[in-house]
């Protein structure tokens, strides 16, 4: 009798091994999985920030001078489109990704068109309350740059993990895609009067 209880013992030892190393491997994909959602959730935050001030900026710049519609009506327009695109960070996308960070290079040009406008009107770049919502914006702008680079980060962490073998073998989670600048982001954004 006991000739068949050692390497029973061994098998159901060697079972429960395995069943745990598989399911510690699936429990940090997802640990992992929700990290980058979490630094998801703070790209959209910061993002978001930063429409809540566009519509501030736009309104004091509005109060304060006779500006030219056409660039109030730029900014307002780039904001509502970003506003509109929205990504589910479970099931992201390299495409979605792609038209959210076109969405958000149409605010930062139609932005940075509007800033360098108001140059041409003194009353306005002594504002109180233009210049604090500028130095707001540029704050957000370094918290936007910050957030993104810990969402690349999280996924570069995810997706090491996930297709590093043998983890591949057990998970089936989906390679996510890493934030990109958009094309033609290295050149100077182009004002126009």
């Amino acid at each position: 009798m006991k000739k068949w209880l050692i390497p029973v013992g061994i098998i159901v030892v060697l079972i429960a091994i395995i069943a745990f190393w598989s399911i510690g491997i699936k429990n940090t994909g997802l640990q992992k999985s929700q990290a980058v959602n979490k630094e998801w959730g703070n790209v959209s935050t910061t993002y978001q920030r930063r429409n809540d001030l566009i519509g501030n900026l736009v309104n004091t710049v509005k109060g304060a001078a006779d500006f030219e519609k056409s660039t109030l009506t730029a900014v307002i327009e780039a904001r509502a489109k970003a506003t509109s695109v929205t990504i589910d960070p479970s099931n992201v996308t390299p495409e979605q990704l792609s038209q959210f960070n076109q969405a958000q290079s149409g605010v930062s040009s139609s932005l940075s068109r509007l800033l360098v406008s108001v140059e041409q009107y003194p009353t306005l770049k002594a504002n109180e309350n233009f210049l604090k919502l500028q130095d707001e914006l540029a704050s957000t702008e370094n918290q936007i740059l910050t957030a993104r680079t810990r969402f690349n980060e999280a996924v570069q962490d995810y997706n090491g993990y996930i297709l590093s073998i043998p983890n591949k073998w057990f998970l089936d989670y989906k390679e996510k895609p890493y934030f990109e600048a958009v094309a033609g982001a290295e050149k100077p954004v182009e004002v126009k009067f």
